[in-house]
């Protein structure tokens, strides 16, 4: 089929659905042809310093040649094959990759195809471990407000209830427990008061809960707030004390983000499952995991219900594994603390000064993360085609323009990001 990029696009815009648009009135679309290191390149030939890392996957940047040729012989090998009674190398490997990686509890590993789906085995783990364990009355979960965990029905049920994207499914969703949102800062001093109303509802709830679900340090989606380590350090404690699971769901977290290789290491404690995805294969492949303890996992296989009643189709995935175990042998090869410090040092002071402009409400600034919160919400149609005429790619939404850019970005394409979000947000 041989179309003009004015033909396709005619067409995307009557039968392709994008994300949270309508298909009557949809967001503008921008025709991409490629994408080469930080840059996206438009089909009128413009290029765009990409400050979202494709919503926060691309972390060694585009057309990587060590993740292409990944890929490249991977697919001479085997693109796909069934993972039910099957065992391949690609997944054996990444699998040692993430137990030798992750906390050292975290022993056992599930392979999702999907953030989303990572996030609904994680819950599917902890409710099924009760009822191996003789107590099918755990069915509810415990989180704090302001989180986001994805968009399918178990995940949609612990985001935000009241300032989420999901609030039109209340009442069709599981009712679930939310306790306040952090209020200590990354970086202020801990206030115990910060974790009263968490522990009343565990005190009160205790029998009925099957697990609590966080993201550590960092709420993505649902806010981009950063809170302190020790309500980590406070809610494991707690968690240990009431015999109630932990999940963490680390998807936009994971792999470096928050200057740590995962954010759990900030408050140097382990959950009893961990979610991750987004940056697991540099961008190039949807695949996320869901690791559990020995605890979870044999506390499921030795009691009522012993076998983990889940299995995607791409489950295992031959390809999108080869591709990850490059994406972290590339990660551990690189200077990668460094680059994070030095993307974290430029955002702060090109970006705390914003603090002073009356449309800002806040400046917060961690690991290669960077957020400009104002006071309204953003026309995003109209905010989008100014950024792009400033010649980057931003996606801002509600009251954020927010980047997270590639580890790899020099110094003048990360100040060209910063000076394009200052100028929207004068």
């Amino acid at each position: 089929m041989t179309w003009t990029t004015q033909e396709w696009l005619a067409f995307d815009r009557e039968h392709l659905w994008h994300p949270y648009t309508s298909m009557l009135n949809p967001l503008p679309c921008y025709p991409m042809v490629s994408a080469q290191g930080v840059c996206l390149k438009l089909a009128d030939g413009r290029e765009l310093v990409d400050g979202t890392g494709s919503w926060w996957c691309a972390i060694h940047g585009y057309n990587h040649p060590r993740l292409n040729q990944a890929l490249h012989e991977q697919s001479a090998k085997m693109s796909h094959v069934m993972f039910g009674g099957v065992a391949h190398e690609p997944a054996a490997k990444l699998a040692k990759y993430l137990v030798d990686l992750t906390p050292e509890p975290l022993q056992h590993v599930f392979l999702a195809d999907s953030g989303s789906i990572s996030v609904e085995v994680a819950i599917k783990m902890a409710l099924q471990y009760w009822v191996s364990q003789g107590q099918p009355q755990r069915k509810r979960l415990l989180t704090i407000r302001g989180g986001y965990h994805g968009d399918t029905f178990a995940c949609m049920s612990v985001c935000d209830p009241v300032n989420g994207m999901h609030h039109l499914f209340q009442g069709i969703l599981p009712q679930h427990l939310f306790a306040p949102r952090p209020k200590t800062r990354f970086h202020e001093a801990w206030n115990p008061e910060d974790i009263s109303e968490f522990r009343r509802l565990l005190d009160t709830h205790q029998t009925e809960i099957a697990a609590v679900i966080v993201e550590p340090i960092v709420q993505g989606a649902g806010g981009m707030w950063f809170y302190s380590p020790q309500y980590l350090r406070e809610v494991r404690k707690l968690c240990d004390e009431y015999n109630i699971l932990l999940i963490f769901d680390e998807i936009a977290t994971g792999f470096g983000r928050t200057g740590k290789l995962f954010a759990t290491h900030h408050g140097d404690v382990c959950p009893d499952i961990m979610c991750l995805g987004k940056a697991l294969t540099g961008g190039y492949m949807t695949l996320a995991v869901t690791l559990a303890t020995q605890k979870v996992a044999y506390g499921i296989s030795q009691g009522q219900a012993p076998m983990l009643m889940h299995g995607p189709t791409f489950m295992g995935n031959p390809l999108a594994c080869a591709v990850a175990c490059a994406s972290i042998e590339t990660l551990l090869a690189s200077a990668w603390q460094e680059r994070v410090k030095g993307l974290e040092r430029i955002m702060r002071e090109e970006l705390m000064p914003a603090r002073d402009y009356p449309k800002v409400a806040d400046v917060r600034v961690l690991g290669a993360i960077g957020v400009l919160e104002l006071h309204e919400a953003v026309n995003m149609a109209a905010v989008q085609a100014q950024l792009v005429d400033l010649g980057v790619w931003i996606r801002p939404f509600g009251k954020l323009v927010y980047i997270t850019p590639a580890y790899v970005m020099d110094e003048a394409d990360l100040r060209h990001l910063t000076t394009a979000m200052k100028q929207v947000c004068q």
